[in-house]
């Protein structure tokens, strides 16, 4: 059977993503941070989660200086 060597298009979705995204990821111990892990697993929502944190985080020190 012979491969098809044609690079595929990147979908429309794809295209979007690599213009307007940018992905960060953290390294999370199972061990260490198993609390950590255990409250994200019951966040429906991560990501909005996260930078609902991180807006009150960038609001507090705002408001302080």
């Amino acid at each position: 059977m012979k491969k098809n060597t044609t690079p595929k298009k990147p979908s429309r979705q794809v295209a979007w993503d690599k213009e307007h995204t940018k992905q960060i990821k953290a390294k999370l111990n199972e061990n260490t941070d198993a609390d950590i892990l255990k409250h994200l697993e019951s966040i429906g929502n991560v990501a909005g989660y996260i930078k609902e944190l991180i807006r009150a985080d960038m609001k507090k020190k705002e408001t302080t200086k």
